[in-house]
């Protein structure tokens, strides 16, 4: 089978290796589809602190291949969806609620997406394998991890008042973001650089957009708001951002930041805004089960239909021109379809 290998900051190889074998509680997958992200973006660039260098890519659809012993409710041929990780719900932070934080989910991650076949470990196989929802393409179907990240970033704001909200960063996940607030019923201001996301923007629900190229994001909020946006999803993983947020904001307001820094990254906040003006910030990491869930009844019911994110369709055998493309800023986020078939 062929296998996309990240051996290194932008040293990308497609190779072939041996189809995985599943051991108990395993199961194999034939991918579908396959869908590139900012954090595989990140690694492919500088490596990541949780994503080992090796086989590369995490967010899928498939179909399933092999089935290891004890494993139930799935048979070989049936559609399905995936997340990569599972907590073990034994250390610590599971068991007071806190699964995202496990001190074991990356221990057992499923990597190896931009390949022919994926082994999803017994911890996923058991928790986070879902039956495809025949409404949903593979395309569309492989965005329940990022949806499902998007949907825990939300739950942790909680309740908003119905003032604008601001997402900044107009890459895929801020472009859920987007999607997201504006099915909450929020009127949404996006904030981004390239005129072509800013459009998708639009189309994903925001009602104004602003780019930072042209003016001040700021004061740009505040003309369009009052006092600022009572949330403001901070999507751009930029010192400079995370550092200026609070004072875009409106008093009282909450700025989630979602996209992370590179580690060692120390930005410093004004403290008489946050404490004067009670800004809260709000971390966010990864997804637990309920995300999960949540996320791919929203997918099936059709109340998040993300496809038109999509840049392009790629065979496999273009992944190395995608993620070169992806470094230049070429496009928000592409399919890669091992079988070369029409994603519909």
């Amino acid at each position: 089978m062929r296998q996309a290998i990240l051996r290194g900051p932008r040293a990308l190889d497609l190779i072939e290796v041996p189809v995985p074998i599943p051991g108990s509680g395993e199961v194999v997958v034939r991918v579908r589809a396959a869908l590139t992200c900012g954090t595989d973006l990140k690694t492919y660039r500088q490596g990541h602190p949780r994503l080992p260098f090796g086989p590369f890519g995490h967010e899928a659809a498939g179909d399933v291949e092999y089935v290891g012993e004890g494993v139930q409710g799935v048979s070989p041929g049936d559609p399905v969806v995936f997340t990569p990780t599972a907590a073990c719900l034994e250390c610590g932070p599971c068991r007071r609620g806190h699964e995202n934080l496990c001190e074991r989910l990356f221990d057992a991650i499923a990597l190896g997406a931009y390949g022919d076949l994926i082994l999803l470990p017994a911890r996923v196989t058991s928790r986070h394998l879902f039956a495809k929802p025949q409404t949903l393409s593979y395309i569309e179907a492989a965005f329940l991890e990022p949806l499902a990240c998007v949907l825990h970033g939300w739950n942790r704001v909680g309740a908003t008042s119905g003032h604008p909200v601001a997402v900044v960063g107009m890459g895929s996940i801020g472009l859920l973001h987007v999607r997201e607030a504006s099915r909450r019923g929020l009127e949404v201001i996006a904030v981004g650089r390239r005129p072509a996301a800013l459009a998708l923007a639009e189309r994903a629900g925001a009602r104004y957009v602003v780019n930072m190229t042209q003016t001040d994001a700021g004061q740009a909020l505040r003309a369009l708001t009052g006092e600022g946006p009572e949330v403001l999803v901070e999507c751009t993983g930029s010192v400079d951002v995370w550092r200026a947020a609070p004072s875009w904001v409106a008093p009282g307001g909450r700025v989630l930041l979602f996209g992370g820094l590179p580690k060692g990254s120390t930005p410093g906040f004004d403290a008489t805004r946050l404490h004067y003006g009670e800004v809260d910030l709000i971390n966010t990491f990864h997804y637990r089960t309920g995300d999960v869930r949540e996320a791919l009844a929203l997918l099936g019911s059709g109340a998040i239909r993300p496809a038109e994110f999509i840049t392009d369709v790629r065979p496999l055998g273009d992944i190395r021109q995608v993620f070169d493309d992806l470094d230049r800023g070429i496009g928000v986020k592409y399919a890669i379809l091992p079988d070369g078939n029409q994603w519909r």
